[in-house]
């Protein structure tokens, strides 16, 4: 009996251990369930967007097979333009002062743009450089009213639970001064949509996937390409990443599994009362280091 006695607070502590043990892992299992069932707040919230550069592609693991590439690409001579010291400056100046006049514009009209000169810009883009110059890019115009009629649809329906419940209250606060919000009229009243989709992978003759180096950098360079195009032809848009749409927008315009939406860009005039805030650039002393 004393045996017993002497054991018992030994009993206890050992039982309360187990209890413990057990709460915690039910609470963690409640709150594992209780986290599927919420929209995580978080500033990055589309898996189209992320960047799959650095990852080799599965099926293609470990080999080193052609990738339908010319194994010995002819080269030509080069012939550059060549401009005076004087010229140069003049020049630089002279395109800084176009660009720096780009704003991003969210009242468009619906008045019509030449297609060709849509044709003209998009041929621009597409002389970006890419890695291996595999051109990893795609430029879907829209200018079906039904077709931006469901674009739009599609974006607000996802953009008002990405402002509601996805993008978190410091990313929604920062939004505010902008005065933007899930409603995209610019969808349905501009001439022309723009959807740059990235293609994250190829396709070789024989089926298999051919690997499409540093896609999401060398399409992001041809959209700058193609925004710097559409302010020189006196157009204007608003860079638009609609968040968590690319699957279904993927589908409604019939492109394949192998591209990724990065960028839409509703093109026109803008209305004659648009406005935009009134914002400033960063001097050159923030941005440029020089060694």
């Amino acid at each position: 009996m004393a045996l017993f006695s002497s054991l018992t607070p030994v009993f206890i502590a050992i039982i309360c251990v187990l209890i413990g043990v057990i709460m915690k892992k039910t609470n963690g299992e409640k709150e594992k369930r209780d986290t599927k069932g919420k929209h995580p707040s978080r500033p990055w919230v589309d898996e189209d967007l992320k960047d799959g550069t650095d990852h080799p592609l599965e099926e293609e693991e470990g080999e080193e097979e052609w990738q339908g590439l010319e194994e010995n690409v002819a080269h030509v001579p080069f012939t550059g333009e060549r401009y005076s010291e004087a010229e140069m400056i003049k020049r630089s100046q002279a395109f800084y002062e176009l660009l720096n006049k780009r704003r991003s514009v969210r009242f468009l009209s619906d008045e019509p743009v030449p297609r060709e000169v849509i044709d003209n810009v998009i041929r621009t883009a597409g002389t970006s450089p890419s890695g291996a110059h595999t051109e990893p890019w795609t430029f879907v115009v829209v200018q079906d009213p039904y077709l931006k009629r469901k674009i739009r649809e599609i974006v607000e329906e996802e953009e008002e639970i990405n402002y509601k419940k996805r993008m978190g209250d410091r990313w929604v606060n920062d939004l505010k001064r902008l005065r933007t919000n899930w409603i995209k009229e610019y969808l349905d009243t501009a001439p022309y949509l723009i959807l740059i989709f990235k293609q994250v992978y190829g396709r070789l003759p024989n089926g298999k996937k051919k690997t499409h180096y540093y896609n999401e950098i060398s399409v992001s360079i041809a959209c700058g390409i193609l925004l710097a195009a559409l302010q020189n032809a006196g157009l204007y848009t608003v860079t638009s990443t609609p968040l968590n749409c690319g699957p279904q927008l993927r589908v409604l315009l019939q492109r394949p599994a192998n591209e990724k939406l990065l960028l839409l860009l509703p093109v026109g005039y803008p209305k004659k009362d648009a406005t935009v805030p009134a914002l400033t650039r960063k001097p050159l002393e923030d941005i440029m280091v020089v060694m």
